[in-house]
């Protein structure tokens, strides 16, 4: 349903301004079968039973997903298809004190990684295999924790509450060092239920896996920051 609005709000928005960018469109396709691939099909059965597997569809619901899916800038193309009155509603809900908190760094990113250390330190990792409720709710707080620490450090889309290069910069190294340490933690100390081969598997899948997410986002950040930093060429008349 969510690739199927997209469509239509780009066909909708490409007759009415430029036309949308299709590798956007891919983003936001890949984005979309990369979660669906992490919690339905075979990858997210043997999830159930397997940690190495859950841990490759952590990867593709909390970190690649949302990535792509923000790189896709879904708000732009809303306030795009939206009309007049509806698009000042939206922008007045986006620069509202709700939004602000949720899109802040430190608390998206204490969402973000805050959740994953509750997961795999506590008996929260075998109570979701155990109750289908809140194997739901624990997926997608990964999904959403996942997009909104990636909309904070690199944000695609026109944000009111956009937070200096440089501090973001600082609190997404933190939370690259936090989720490496997780990863290692997990690769020495195993989730209840989970074998040390499996725990060693997965904390290199959650190691390695999301530093090349990682490498990605900082290269987004960086790009972004030296083309607002650098000088303006001005032509003069002579």
């Amino acid at each position: 349903m969510a690739w199927i609005m997209y469509i239509l709000a780009t066909v909708h928005s490409s007759r009415r301004y430029k036309p949308w960018p299709l590798y956007r469109t891919a983003c936001w396709t890949f984005g979309i079968l990369f979660a669906v691939i992490a919690v339905a099909g075979p990858l997210a059965n043997r999830a159930h039973m397997d940690f190495t597997a859950h841990m490759l569809g952590h990867l593709l619901l909390g970190m690649l997903a949302p990535l792509l899916m923000a790189l896709a800038a879904p708000m732009t193309l809303v306030l795009r298809t939206l009309s007049i009155p509806l698009a000042r509603c939206l922008s007045r809900i986006l620069r509202s004190w709700p939004s602000r908190i949720l899109i802040h760094p430190i608390a998206a990113s204490f969402l973000n990684l805050g959740g994953l250390w509750l997961l795999y330190n506590t008996d929260l990792y075998v109570l979701m295999h155990e109750n289908t409720f809140l194997h739901l709710i624990v997926h997608f707080h990964i999904f959403v924790a996942g997009y909104l620490f990636t909309m904070a450090m690199v944000s695609i889309d026109p944000m009111p509450h956009r937070f200096p290069f440089f501090y973001r910069s600082i609190v997404l190294i933190i939370s690259l060092a936090g989720h490496g340490i997780l990863s290692k933690f997990i690769y020495a100390h195993p989730p209840a239920g989970v074998t040390l081969e499996q725990a060693k598997m997965g904390g290199m899948i959650m190691y390695y896996g999301g530093d090349a997410v990682d490498i990605v986002m900082i290269f987004i950040l960086c790009l972004h920051w030296f083309r607002a930093s650098r000088p303006r060429i001005v032509q003069t008349v002579s």
